[in-house]
């Protein structure tokens, strides 16, 4: 059996899958981001600690009988010090050492594609992109939100409220943005918005990527501005990808499989525009609707690091479930 575990922004997912591609079970637990936690990486081992107690429960096993994990964790690999303690917090939990641990970006790229190669594009609350190509792996983008994250809900949201300070004191044109905005944060007055994102939310960063449906409403309201940013938005995602293709060594008559993942593509502008872009692109991109998320990912990257990869009935059993 199987273990996959993936953790973002929000919350942690955990699924056990058995060798011919059933589901045991399934569990959620808070999230495993402990930057910026007073806990440290120790968060990670007290999250972990409580959900696969709960999730082994549930299928009615014991840690002990699962033959591999894989713990994708955000944030892993971008602190160096911290890698070691990291890397043990899961044996904890499981109390063997049958495990892994990699970048949440792992788990969305094996979730998308199903573990071949090819490359995937994470857009949430940052972004980042990964890829696989005969062993050789990659990445790009992924820096956070002060100089990075392109093309995600934070740099959507950051420019969406960049247009909203230009509209109210007249530097560009007003447009549905701007109600949209005022609505949202219930502002009484326009520079209160100060007061909302940076007073009382601190610049959170998830509270602040949640205004990207702000943008994306706007844009179908018709304002142009707004729509502009999510064009953007799709060509700096294309932008990840065409890079990770080009340091993978793909030729450009080579297809490349390319999936997304990530809650701004539920955004159908800038799916659409992704989509467009890369299809005209001076490569020959083969972009697939993703098959599997991510904590179903992370299982099937425990079952391929394990040597015993699921077979294709598996994989396909493990789709219909």
């Amino acid at each position: 059996m199987f273990l996959g575990i993936d953790s973002g922004g929000t919350k942690t997912a955990l699924v056990l899958v058995r060798p011919d591609g059933s589901i045991a079970a399934r569990a959620q637990a808070p999230s495993c981001y402990y930057l910026g936690s007073t806990e440290g990486p120790a968060l990670v081992e007290r999250v972990l600690r409580d959900a696969v107690v709960e999730v082994c429960g549930r299928a009615g096993v014991t840690a002990a009988q699962i033959s591999f994990a894989f713990v994708a964790l955000p944030a892993y690999g971008e602190v160096s010090r911290d890698l070691a303690a990291l890397d043990r917090a899961p044996r904890a939990a499981l109390g063997h050492d049958r495990y892994a641990c990699g970048n949440d970006m792992v788990a969305g790229w094996a979730g998308s594609l199903g573990g071949v190669d090819g490359i995937n594009v994470v857009s949430g609350t940052g972004s980042i992109c990964y890829g696989e190509r005969g062993g050789r792996h990659v990445r790009t983008g992924g820096w956070g939100e002060l100089f990075g994250d392109e093309g995600s809900g934070h740099w959507i949201a950051v420019r969406g409220l960049q247009v909203f300070s230009r509209m109210s004191d007249g530097r560009q044109p007003a447009g549905p943005l701007l109600g949209r905005v005022r609505e949202r944060l219930g502002l009484e007055s326009d520079l209160d918005a100060l007061d909302v994102t940076l007073g009382q939310w601190h610049g959170d960063r998830r509270r602040v990527a949640a205004l990207s449906t702000v943008v994306a409403a706007a844009a179908a309201d018709g304002d142009e501005a707004a729509a502009a940013i999510l064009t953007g938005a799709a060509a700096e995602l294309v932008a990840l990808v065409d890079t990770a293709r080009r340091r993978l060594g793909f030729a450009a008559d080579e297809p490349v499989p390319v999936s997304y993942s990530g809650g701004v593509f539920a955004s159908p502008s800038v799916r659409e525009e992704f989509v467009r872009l890369l299809l005209r692109a001076d490569a020959e991109y083969d972009v697939r609707l993703p098959l599997y998320p991510p904590d179903i990912g992370s299982a099937l990257y425990a079952a391929r690091l394990a040597g015993t990869p699921l077979d294709p009935p598996a994989l396909w059993r493990l789709r219909d479930g």
